[in-house]
């Protein structure tokens, strides 16, 4: 007989803590942003989670050349400590957890935090939060890396043996696996690369001799990571059950530390933006739903803290009723469910156990393997890893085109009724004003013009000698925070010292596995093409701006290369003056921009202005992105001659389309 239970059984039962509640969020200005995180506090989310602008995470000012068209864009700008005063307007800091999203400035950014926090009374070592502050996937996926690995790793030390002391309840570095699975990473590829990461952060801090043997265990405890959680639900819990032992032992076992609560994997989670479609975007929600249980249904390897993104964000920009609902979320699963009452419901399964051994014993043999080359920085110099993430998001999208790994909506029940939720005159997102970046700069400009030359000068040689002489460059960082320095002088000082860095794209040796027919065709295109103009058709992928998402580009890159098309690719973070200069003196025949930063009409128009300027008017040129139907448009009408968004998954179909347009010009040439 079953036993009946009543509905107050629940009330009785006691509860486990739920995990942070979070958004991802910051765009327009400072003052923008801090209203938007006052609403979202009062809605009852537990944490703040700052997206900084392009200019921010590069260490640029607003004003910069490379700033063009991406102020406020994806995040918020924070030139100095007025905007993080601004930014944190009204918010407690000491009762704050708040996650910093930022890597090549982290210290920096935390810099001027711990000002904005002293200003408002409140002591370091009461401050709470996270530092993303993990350069190594920046290398390898996001894009964001100013200087050369062995730089970046002591700005990174530099950040996690200042804090452990000074700012002890502080996560001072995020290792970031994240990113990686948006680059295509497989379970094994996430655990083995952010380990080597992790492993590779740990071995320069006690290297560096700063930290006591006896304080070790204490400081390995506060390293955190940032994980991702895709739509295969039961692989990620596994993954995560992997993490949690995996990174047990590698704590005891390399490290020594004896006690397990400085063992434990302490994660954050932002569940999977790249399945979120732009077809049938309304199915994003049950996406979103689906990978966030796979961190949180197995108690022994919950997240700590989660972030979910918006339904819309293949469209464009959420606004904050979209982020509103991907909150509600979470508190529907913690709140109105009976999650948190009970233990690990999946310890004792054999289904679960057998994959969780599989993925460790394969995620060992790729950590060891990594370590013969020796570690994550030699792995990253030498492209292997970038190269083996470029392979496999290679190998996931050939499946999706083949229709092997469905994706509904997509490739699979692509019949639809329009959607009420992006109707309406903003198309369902939210954008930014054109005049915002104007108003940040005429803004920086009167910070420039209120503060003391001297003393920011003094503060910026104090930073330098730092810099130069090895010493940390946090105490030296605070004080050119309160004395009023910018983070484009901050990051110009440390450019001089340290040079700039460009990695490799992985794009050499990645290739398609086979030769379909499709690949074929295009190939026997690509050769008639060829022969009209006399010459191999050559093919320009550009990156102009400072959005660091390559994944894109990369594959448009491989697909046009394994296509018999002559490739131009120079990586991230180009100039339009750069492109075109490329265009002309490699005298391509189609050039190809990809910008998923939101600045695309601006860069874009400026490409085509220098283009005809240089007498490259007749060569096409095409777009790919996150670009709403009227800003697909206003590039048409500037003279784009096509426009692919993520609904265009096709890539082969992309490449014919493309050496149609380079036909139909040669036609209308001769």
């Amino acid at each position: 007989m079953t036993e009946t239970k009543t509905p107050n059984e629940s009330a009785v039962r006691q509860k486990d803590r739920p995990w942070i509640f979070r958004t991802y969020a910051g765009h327009s200005t400072a003052k923008a942003s801090n209203e938007l995180y006052r609403k979202n506090l009062e809605k009852g989310q537990t944490g703040l989670s700052i997206a900084f602008d392009l200019p921010t995470q590069t260490g640029y000012d607003s004003d910069h050349v490379l700033a063009r068209g991406e102020v406020g864009k994806v995040g918020v700008p924070v030139s100095h400590l007025g905007d993080m005063r601004t930014l944190f307007d009204q918010i407690p800091l000491d009762r704050m957890n708040t996650s910093m999203t930022i890597n090549a400035t982290a210290a920096w950014l935390m810099s001027l935090y711990i000002a904005a926090a002293q200003e408002q009374g409140v002591s370091p070592e009461k401050l709470q939060g996270t530092t993303q502050n993990d350069l190594m996937k920046e290398y390898l996926s996001r894009g964001t890396y100013i200087f050369p690995p062995d730089a970046s790793m002591r700005l990174t030390t530099d950040i996690i043996t200042y804090t452990y002391k000074e700012v002890p309840k502080w996560n001072p570095t995020n290792i970031c696996s994240y990113h990686l699975q948006e680059a295509g990473a497989t379970p094994v590829q996430e655990l083995a690369f952010a380990l080597a990461n992790a492993v590779a952060v740990l071995d320069a801090v006690k290297a560096s001799g700063v930290v006591p043997d006896e304080d070790f265990p204490r400081l390995v405890g506060r390293i955190s990571f940032f994980v991702n959680s895709g739509i295969r639900f039961i692989t990620e819990i596994c993954k995560m059950r992997a993490f949690v032992d995996l990174w047990d032992e590698i704590c005891q076992h390399r490290y020594g530390v004896e006690d397990p609560k400085f063992r434990r994997f302490r994660y954050g989670v932002q569940v999977n933006s790249l399945g979120l479609t732009e077809q049938q975007p309304e199915n994003n929600v049950y996406r979103i739903l689906i990978e966030m249980l796979g961190v949180v249904m197995s108690k022994d390897a919950r997240a700590r803290a989660v972030q979910l993104p918006a339904w819309n964000e293949a469209l464009g920009l959420p606004r904050p009723w979209d982020q509103q609902w991907s909150l509600r979320i979470q508190q529907i699963v913690a709140m109105e469910t009976d999650l948190l009452e009970f233990g690990d419901i999946f310890t004792g399964s054999k289904e679960i156990e057998a994959r969780v051994e599989q993925l460790k014993e394969e995620a060992r043999e790729e950590l060891r393997r990594i370590d013969e080359m020796g570690g994550a920085v030699a792995a990253i110099d030498s492209s292997y890893m970038k190269r083996k993430l470029v392979e496999s998001n290679t190998e996931r999208l050939q499946m999706i085109e083949a229709g092997d790994q469905v994706v509904v909506g997509v490739n699979a029940y692509q019949e639809t009724e329009p959607s009420p939720l992006a109707a309406g005159s903003d198309g369902g997102i939210l954008t930014v004003p054109e005049s915002v970046e104007a108003d940040q700069i005429a803004a920086l400009n009167a910070w420039r013009n209120g503060r003391n030359d001297r003393d920011v000068k003094a503060a910026l040689e104090a930073v330098r000698a730092a810099a130069q002489e090895g010493t940390n460059i946090m105490p030296s960082s605070i004080a050119a925070a309160k004395a009023g320095v910018t983070t484009g002088e901050w990051g110009g000082i440390l450019r001089d010292v340290f040079g700039e860095y460009r990695a490799p794209t992985g794009v050499g040796g990645a290739a398609r596995p086979d030769n379909g027919e499709d690949i074929i065709r295009v190939r026997e295109a690509v050769e008639k093409t060829s022969e009209q103009l006399g010459r191999r058709l050559k093919f320009l992928v550009g990156k102009p701006g400072l959005d660091g998402h390559s994944n894109g580009a990369e594959q448009i890159a491989v697909r046009a290369r394994d296509c018999g098309m002559e490739v131009v690719y120079e990586g991230i973070r180009l100039t339009p003056a750069q492109i075109v200069n490329a265009a002309l003196e490699e005298g391509v025949h189609v050039v190809g921009l990809s910008i998923l930063s939101g600045s695309h009409v601006p860069l874009v128009k400026d490409v085509m202005d220098r283009m005809r300027r240089s007498g490259l008017a007749d060569v096409p040129v095409v777009v790919g992105g996150i670009i709403p139907p009227e800003d697909e448009a206003v590039l048409k009408a500037a003279g784009v001659s096509r426009v692919y968004t993520p609904k265009d998954f096709q890539l082969t179909d992309i490449m014919a389309d493309i050496v149609a347009v380079v036909q139909s010009g040669t036609e209308k040439a001769a």
